[in-house]
């Protein structure tokens, strides 16, 4: 579990074909010791688990139902990637519940100038839509925010100066895939009204 407060950007030291999946190298500032293997760690809020690590990097398996609900099947070495270590018990609730499942992966459609922050425009997966609600919570690429407007299946969030400093939210560009992970409650009560119409 996590709560979508990035604590290092990291970046993708080496992507490997591996049997079902994707073997990922990625290279962080934070502590290794506390990265030992069999850790969780969100990567663009995807849960991976540290197999292997180094000085300054870690290695982690990436199984094919990632690959396929996710972006990390278009990794390349050097991509700047949101790092978040698995929440403990007493740790603060920074952010909002996140568990590490990707629910879809979105299109990153504009990208506006506010003052100071920045305004990102994206459309959700249709299936996804309903689940995003207006000053609701969302991760995006594994941070998260706060959804300001709805149009349909689009929706919008602001980046204020410090996210856009401490994220990989800065190496954006339009037309970019996003990995996206829907409140959890709002995951669960689409459920509950799906099992009650039938």
């Amino acid at each position: 579990m996590f709560t979508g407060i990035i604590a290092d950007v990291g970046r993708v030291g080496a992507v490997e074909a591996a049997e079902g999946g994707l073997r990922l190298t990625v290279a962080t500032d934070l502590d290794i010791a506390q990265l030992q293997p069999g850790a969780s760690i969100a990567c663009n809020g995807a849960c991976l688990t540290v197999v292997d690590r180094g000085a300054d990097w870690f290695l982690a398996d990436v199984s094919g139902e990632t690959v396929a609900c996710t972006t990390l099947g278009d990794w390349r070495p050097g991509r700047a990637v949101n790092l978040e270590r698995a929440l403990r018990v007493g740790d603060e609730l920074g952010g909002h519940i996140v568990l590490g499942h990707v629910d879809g992966v979105g299109e990153l459609t504009a990208i506006e100038p506010e003052g100071e922050n920045h305004r990102f425009t994206m459309q959700a997966p249709a299936e996804l839509a309903p689940m995003i609600a207006q000053k609701g919570s969302i991760a995006v690429d594994g941070v998260s925010l706060t959804v300001n407007e709805i149009d349909g299946r689009r929706f919008t969030v602001n980046i204020v100066p410090h996210t856009w400093r401490h994220t990989a939210l800065a190496d954006s560009r339009q037309g970019d895939g996003v990995n996206l992970e829907v409140d959890v409650l709002a995951r669960y009560t689409a459920r509950l009204m799906e099992c009650r119409a039938t």
